[in-house]
């Protein structure tokens, strides 16, 4: 996730229930309407942290990440559902390698919505360890699970579009250059190629898992999906975990909202306790690990975005 583009503040926000590692079903957003798994998710994000905990650009690990998520789309690569989108640009450290990967779920209605998540961990911290379990592991899993339900219950609406995006995080230092690599490169090939006319909404997953969840009000995002996600929460009952604060932040959404498509950073920024040692609590510090998600934060993110597909087909 980006540097924040506002100043914190240490204001006490609405403490969720005590976190465990169960799952209990939430309140069907339909009648008989499949739902994930947060317990589910959490296990992928142990699997994809054990697959590749650091996962920086030009590393090993990023290869293997980049495995990690293959594997799980084995039946989409057959079906010519999965593509690799190689580009190469050009960073404080030469031009390097990088790759999104999108896998499409044809639906019913002509339009796209597209799920995204940043699937690297930030090169500067390469030389801590640094897993970032919630910064870009945990939105991984909740992709790829959302994968094998629509694999398993196609899509009856717009299809569903799942991009993994490399290069999200600054190489050296955040920039306007130097961050959102692959969605820079991403929106505009599609701009050229006039897939950006199709889609209906963009939606970004950033920083779900976080066991104290409050999803940020982000001011940038499109003002019909902003309400679009607070009736998502009403609807789920997870009103106490969305827009209990509200300001801009610089991430994956942005290049895409640039070039006039509808789009929403779905993003927790505030991770963790603030303090001297450590003034943005766990953010981009080794203290991003497993045990600082939860199954139940998994299980309202999964909810929210599952509940925006259906309300974005609504309009």
């Amino acid at each position: 996730m980006s540097i924040s583009a506002f100043s914190r503040t240490a204001s006490l926000h609405l403490a969720l229930a005590a976190a465990t590692l169960f799952w209990a079903a939430p309140a069907p957003l339909t009648a008989q309407q499949p739902t994930l798994s947060g317990q589910h998710i959490l296990q992928l994000t142990q699997q994809y942290l054990a697959a590749a905990p650091k996962r920086f650009i030009t590393s090993p690990g990023h290869d293997a990440a980049e495995n990690f998520i293959k594997a799980h789309f084995q039946p989409e690569m057959a079906h010519g559902q999965f593509v690799t989108d190689a580009f190469y640009p050009t960073t404080p450290i030469g031009q390097i390698p990088m790759r999104n990967y999108i896998v499409k779920y044809p639906g019913k209605k002509d339009g796209v919505i597209v799920i995204a998540s940043h699937y690297e961990t930030n090169y500067p911290l390469k030389d801590i360890p640094f897993v970032g379990a919630n910064d870009g592991a945990c939105t991984t899993a909740l992709l790829i699970a959302m994968g094998e339900y629509f694999r398993a219950h196609p899509p009856e609406g717009y299809s569903v579009w799942l991009v993994f995006d490399d290069g999200e995080e600054a190489v050296h230092e955040w920039s306007a250059t130097d961050s959102l690599y692959g969605t820079r490169h991403l929106a505009a090939k599609w701009s050229g190629d006039g897939t950006l006319g199709h889609i209906k909404a963009f939606l970004l997953a950033d920083m779900i898992g976080d066991r104290d969840l409050d999803i940020l009000e982000e001011s940038q995002s499109t003002p019909w999906l902003r309400d679009d996600l607070r009736k998502a929460a009403a609807e789920t009952h997870h009103s106490a975990n969305v827009f209990q604060t509200k300001a801009a932040e610089e991430d994956d959404h942005l290049p895409f909202l640039q070039r006039g498509v509808p789009s929403i950073d779905i993003i927790d920024v505030d991770y963790g306790p603030h303090t001297t040692k450590m003034p943005d609590g766990y953010h981009h510090t080794a203290q991003d690990t497993i045990d600082k998600i939860s199954a139940r934060s998994l299980q309202t993110s999964a909810d929210l975005f599952m509940a925006m597909i259906r309300l974005v087909n609504q309009r």
